[in-house]
């Protein structure tokens, strides 16, 4: 463990991303794969009122600097609860309850309300990876046990990064997302032919009922999309929360989709169902967002009940899309009844833990591991009752 900081370097906590100048910070963010750590897309989540300590989501960033120069930053909250992230830790603060320990506050890193691979330290090309990670964790470890905090978590993390913080001494948690690949497809047709052949009808039987609704789906992105789209997109996005209570965790105000209108246009795609008879508004609608390769299913919604509207929206548009620009990865977002009937694998992804109690550490870190060894069962189980096609034909 490190004893100090060495010379020329310093470190700010902050609960205020605003507080670090964006070019610096997004000098970090942006040669990441992920969307979500850059500034703009955080920035916009604090001042929406989205993410504050009234809904339990505290920004306290970590940002570490060799004299004037941001060489490092770690997007952090303190959680006053486990919702909105997706990993369900609920019977761990049950336990803590049970054994006399305080579980919340807890120090998160993730992008929030995401359940998307891609989260890590955000570490200056050309510095030592090794060696600023450990910085930057003996000061989350100085600061946790300082405030009494129960554990820190890192969600959703990088593959590669996860490999640098198990040696680190953090206890990996194996989870699994619904995610489809590009296998070199150069048409949505390419698509149906994983499939077999019952599943091929199925897919072309649903599209053929948005249609026969009277519907067609429209993609929008960056500069080409609507203004009045992004306010639109909240109304979908709250009626959907409200209709599936917990689950929609209906933290975003409609404050943040305006502002993403002004600077996050650039990363986001809408494929809005239109009426046919009436093209003023469209009557429902997906939100994805994508970066270089990657696509990203966010939030969907729609104010009539439409038959397999859901299903185009949110994956065979998608996915079309996907393949006519160059997409190689699309992660549709939480849940999978329906994801892996399409398409979606079940595939790895792992949150990393390190307790301050000892007490509860000693109780989690065995049981994490048998845990683990179930997920991976599991998604052995699913991936091997996907529909896809062995020697059928159509």
């Amino acid at each position: 463990m490190l004893e100090k900081l060495k010379p020329r370097y310093s470190v700010i906590w902050t609960h205020k991303i605003s507080e670090v100048p964006q070019p610096a910070w997004d000098a970090l963010a942006m040669p990441l794969k992920t969307p979500f750590l850059e500034w703009d897309w955080l920035n916009n989540l604090e001042i929406s009122q989205s993410v504050t300590a009234n809904t339990g989501w505290l920004p306290n960033h970590l940002t570490l600097w060799r004299d004037q120069n941001l060489i490092a930053a770690a997007p952090l909250y303190l959680k006053g609860h486990s919702q909105g992230e997706f990993v369900f830790d609920h019977q761990w603060a049950e336990l803590a309850s049970r054994i006399g320990v305080d579980y919340y506050p807890k120090l998160l890193g993730m992008a929030p309300f995401t359940p998307a691979e891609g989260y890590r330290f955000l570490i200056a090309e050309g510095e030592d990876e090794t060696e600023i990670t450990a910085m930057m964790l003996h000061e989350i470890d100085g600061f946790c046990i300082k405030h009494k905090i129960s554990g820190c978590h890192f969600l959703y993390v990088d593959p590669q990064w996860r490999l640098v913080l198990e040696k680190q001494g953090y206890t990996p948690w194996l989870h699994y997302s619904y995610i489809w690949e590009n296998v070199g497809f150069n048409a949505f047709d390419d698509y149906l032919t994983i499939f077999n052949a019952n599943q091929r009808r199925n897919i072309k039987r649903e599209r053929k009922a948005v249609e026969k609704a009277g519907l067609k789906l429209t993609a929008f992105t960056g500069d080409a999309i609507p203004k009045a789209l992004f306010p639109l997109m909240y109304d979908f996005y709250a009626d959907t929360c409200d209709k599936f209570g917990w689950w929609g965790s209906k933290y975003l105000t409609k404050q943040f989709f305006e502002q993403l209108f002004i600077n996050y246009r650039h990363r986001v795609v809408f494929f809005a169902a239109y009426n046919q008879e009436n093209q003023d508004q469209p009557v429902g609608m997906s939100f994805c967002l994508f970066k270089d390769e990657r696509l990203y299913g966010r939030y969907w919604g729609s104010f009539q009940d439409i038959d397999c509207l859901h299903f185009d929206a949110c994956y065979y548009t998608p996915i079309e899309w996907a393949i006519a620009n160059g997409i190689q990865t699309f992660d549709p977002g939480a849940g999978g009844r329906h994801k892996k009937r399409r398409g979606f694998p079940a595939t790895p992804n792992y949150s990393l833990h390190r307790f301050y109690n000892n007490r509860l550490g000693q109780i989690l870190r065995p049981y994490i591991h048998e845990v683990n060894q179930m997920e991976a069962e599991q998604i052995e189980a699913i991936n091997a009752e996907l529909p896809f096609s062995k020697q059928d034909t159509d």
